[in-house]
């Protein structure tokens, strides 16, 4: 089944099938690197999208910002396997350690936990928000080269209140994604 344009959402608490307009397939990946890794590579397989795009909620690293933004680069924040490769780069891997989505300026920072405390290496990279599964959406769109963009609504200030405040806004982000939805469209 070819399609245009295929959705990636971790939850359908985020974003409900019931809202996209007809003609918009949606996959949910569910949590994490390795389920939006799974996920995504089946769904480009099946669907055979033109493109790409993740949606989702993401805490903010960069006090500034809020609402909706469109993510220009990706990067592991997880990955720490010092001395074999710096933070950030998987060892022995030819694939890149960032990638680059169809626009957006902000930088996503992928990991499988929830940030609740400072680390200076996020701001030393300049990232902008963390999330848990942008990272390996995109290498599997690179991976088919497929171009992918990426919205990510500001559910939480990556602080100790992290958990509690994404519950209370896991859904917030919904009517302003539609909206950019339509604009893509």
């Amino acid at each position: 089944m070819k399609s245009n344009l295929l959705i990636i959402t971790a939850l359908e608490a985020e974003l409900s099938r019931a809202v996209l307009p007809s003609g918009v397939d949606i996959i949910y990946s569910g949590v994490g690197k390795v389920n939006a890794a799974l996920m995504s590579y089946h769904a480009i397989q099946e669907f055979q999208p033109k493109r790409v795009i993740n949606f989702g909620t993401a805490g903010k690293v960069n006090l500034d910002l809020h609402g909706l933004l469109e993510i220009g680069q990706v990067i592991q924040r997880d990955m720490q396997t010092e001395p074999l490769a710096p933070r950030g780069q998987t060892p022995f891997c030819s694939r890149p350690h960032t990638y680059q989505s169809l626009g957006g300026m902000h930088l996503c920072g992928t990991g499988d936990s929830f940030v609740t405390a400072h680390d200076s290496w996020l701001q030393e990279q300049g990232v902008d928000v963390v999330d848990m599964e942008l990272f390996a959406i995109a290498a599997s769109a690179y991976h088919f080269q497929i171009p992918w963009q990426s919205f990510k609504y500001i559910t939480d200030d990556a602080n100790t209140h992290s958990g509690n405040d994404w519950q209370e806004k896991v859904n917030d982000g919904q009517e302003a994604f539609l909206l950019k939805l339509k604009e893509l469209l």
